[in-house]
């Protein structure tokens, strides 16, 4: 058969489907990021359109599909009322996100998951309430089809007032207060268990924990499994600290260990910037990791492998579980009605140097 097409005209989605061996719906559906089409197909799919140089037409389509391509995803916080904000305040909190390697790796996960459906985040920060009403009138409007929310505070109102609105949003993390919210999350007690008792098999008996803010759910969840794993093994009362997820608080939070019990012998740190600081610390004091005090991490970002010595840290998936954020959210958008739902991810303890 010849092809009726002029020479030089743009490939259609037929010209997709017969090169990949389906039917243009089974295009349309990949195209369109649904997911419940077999991997395999999906690939063919994937190939096809890249040989064909297919590009769907993105104004045409939105006529009709009412969609974007678009996903905001929002760091978001719990700041005060307009009247308290400034270029300096705001200044400081996306100075805070971008310092920290937990954020870099969400980008990577939710990028790498959209952009081969053709789709992109659009970055947004909801740090204040003036922020807040921003997000949720760029929602509103339609110029995202939905949201990513990475949440930073308890007490953030951003998911409670997303879901109100009757916005599409998956949360990163359970919400600290009961809301009608798709999210993904860590086995955190678990994570800590694996820490706890790597650290007491090491033969550690004088063992001590930097929590991080207690006002954060997996902070909390972070203290109750290494507090239930130290009862298990006959050691409740392990002294703990409260950090804050930096590297500057982990430092502070080792000296106040030091001076409170000197003779320790083990830490478990709530993230690995504050397992960092306490390495940092304890080197300043002559204390030699792991031979005299061993450390273990949380999270196994980019500042474990950096430290010195390299952090045993617990694993948090965070690429793959900001994928599946993306992932539940096109689910979403793709069945309107679906329930609320939520993904929680197992955690691997990962030894390296310093305990």
């Amino acid at each position: 058969m010849t092809d009726p097409r002029s020479p030089g005209a743009a490939p259609t989605l037929e010209d997709v489907a017969r090169a990949a061996g389906v039917s243009r719906a089974t295009v349309s559906r990949v195209i369109n990021g649904v997911r419940n089409v077999d991997p395999a197909i999906q690939e063919a799919v994937r190939q096809a359109v890249s040989s064909t140089g297919y590009a769907p037409n993105r104004a045409a389509r939105s006529l009709v599909t009412r969609r974007t391509d678009a996903i905001a995803l929002v760091v978001s916080g719990a700041g005060g009322e307009p009247d308290g904000e400034g270029p300096a305040e705001e200044g400081s909190f996306t100075a805070q996100v971008f310092a920290d390697p937990f954020f870099g790796r969400v980008v990577t996960g939710i990028v790498n998951y959209l952009r081969p459906r053709g789709m992109h985040p659009v970055l947004m920060f909801a740090e204040t309430s003036r922020a807040r009403d921003e997000v949720l009138a760029y929602l509103r409007q339609g110029s995202a089809d939905g949201a990513l929310i990475v949440s930073t505070h308890a007490q953030d109102p951003l998911p409670g007032l997303v879901t109100e609105a009757g916005l599409p949003a998956v949360l990163y993390a359970r919400p600290a207060r009961p809301t009608r919210i798709s999210y993904v999350d860590l086995a955190h007690r678990e994570g800590a268990r694996l820490a706890a008792e790597h650290l007491l098999a090491r033969g550690c008996r004088r063992i001590a924990t930097i929590s991080g803010p207690l006002d954060i759910p997996a902070a909390q969840e972070r203290l109750a499994g290494f507090r239930d794993t130290m009862a298990r093994h006959g050691r409740a009362g392990a002294p703990v600290t409260e950090g804050l997820f930096t590297q500057e608080s982990g430092e502070a939070a080792m000296e106040r260990l030091l001076a409170e019990q000197p003779d320790l012998d083990g830490v478990f740190a709530g993230n690995d910037l504050m397992a960092t600081g306490a390495c940092h610390v304890l080197r300043e004091h002559g204390r030699r990791v792991p031979e005299d005090v061993a450390v273990v991490g949380f999270d196994d970002s980019s500042a474990a492998s950096a430290c010195r010595p390299p952090l045993t840290t617990v694993r948090q998936p965070v690429e793959d579980m900001a994928a599946e954020m993306a992932g539940l959210l096109l689910d979403r958008l793709a069945a309107p009605g679906r329930p609320a739902t939520s993904v929680i991810f197992e955690p691997v303890l990962v030894v390296r140097d310093s305990a």
